[in-house]
């Protein structure tokens, strides 16, 4: 599943091609990806009432709080002063799922086998498409209104998912004093996209494994200082990762222009398990917390001990 990195090199390359530019139309071709994995039995009118929300509407940007992706929808930018009042700003909210990827691409070219829906965009001569494709159909598209919450205007789905480590309305010591609190296992709390978004199985190993801390060690139980080290840890790899396009283990995750990320490269502990740790040579453990995978060292993260 793509995490914080990967997401926002997908929406820097989706904010640098279409910002500013306006949907003329739109096609949906597979109406599942519509819906969320719990709703796949989708209504045939739901196609026509996503072509009608998005036709028209101009492309203010392409944002991101976590792992949620959205395009923040205004009114057209050649209404006349004679058009009727813009309808509030919408979102059209883009779960890349397991596999999903946003494609930009000129008319003439190719649509791929696996393309579900279709964007067809202009700004002044220019023409272009954005395509979404997605093989397994775990990612979904929909438009919602925007709410505020956590200090900027996000999707409605999206209103409970705190702020991230890498955008302004982050709280450091609001975070420290959240996670402080937690009696479950570190490893899952940093899980938690309510208390801290964005972090997901490869970068809160690698966090923990930066931190020196074990995934089983009990927030609660544990030294600010040391959980203060976690979260530094978090916002450093994942900006390590960003600056070289994220983590791509297969050709399902790329970014708009098809490229894969390589930060694969640079993991210490997350897919090891095995392998030396690239610290003291101990072999690096795999154990299963929360259904997750979790790839550690035993002797740079020392177990927790609690009397």
């Amino acid at each position: 599943m793509p995490e914080l990195p990967e997401v926002e090199s997908v929406r820097l390359g989706v904010h640098e091609w279409t910002a500013g530019t306006t949907i003329t139309g739109a096609e949906v071709i597979d109406p599942r990806i519509l819906g969320t994995t719990s709703q796949r039995r989708i209504d045939a009118s739901a196609a026509v009432e996503f072509v009608a929300a998005v036709s028209g509407r101009r492309i203010i940007g392409a944002e991101r709080r976590g792992k949620f992706m959205w395009l923040t929808l205004g009114e057209d930018r050649g209404a006349g002063p004679a058009a009727e009042p813009a309808a509030p700003e919408l979102s059209l909210l883009v779960h890349l799922g397991m596999s999903g990827q946003l494609r930009v691409h000129d008319a003439a070219d190719e649509i791929h086998k696996h393309t579900r829906a279709i964007l067809r965009l202009e700004r002044g001569s220019e023409s272009l498409q954005l395509r979404f494709i997605d093989q397994r159909i775990f990612g979904h598209l929909g438009v919602q209104p925007l709410v505020h919450a956590y200090g900027r205007l996000v999707p409605a789905s999206a209103n409970h998912i705190a702020a991230d480590p890498l955008e302004p309305a982050f709280e450091p010591g609001l975070a420290l004093e959240q996670l402080s609190h937690k009696r479950t296992v570190v490893k899952s709390a940093l899980l938690d996209q309510s208390l801290v978004s964005g972090i997901g199985n490869i970068y809160a190993d690698e966090a923990l494994f930066r931190a020196g801390i074990h995934p089983l060690a009990i927030p609660a139980r544990t030294r600010k200082s040391r959980l203060a080290a976690v979260l530094d840890s978090a916002s450093r790899v994942m900006s390590d990762a960003l600056a070289v396009g994220g983590t791509s283990f297969d050709a399902l995750y790329v970014n708009v222009n098809g490229e894969s990320g390589y930060f694969d490269r640079a993991l210490l502990v997350y897919g090891r398990g095995g392998q030396e740790c690239v610290r003291c040579g101990t072999e690096i453990e795999k154990m299963t917390i929360g259904g997750r995978g979790s790839h550690f060292c035993p002797t740079c993260q020392r177990p927790p001990r609690y009397r």
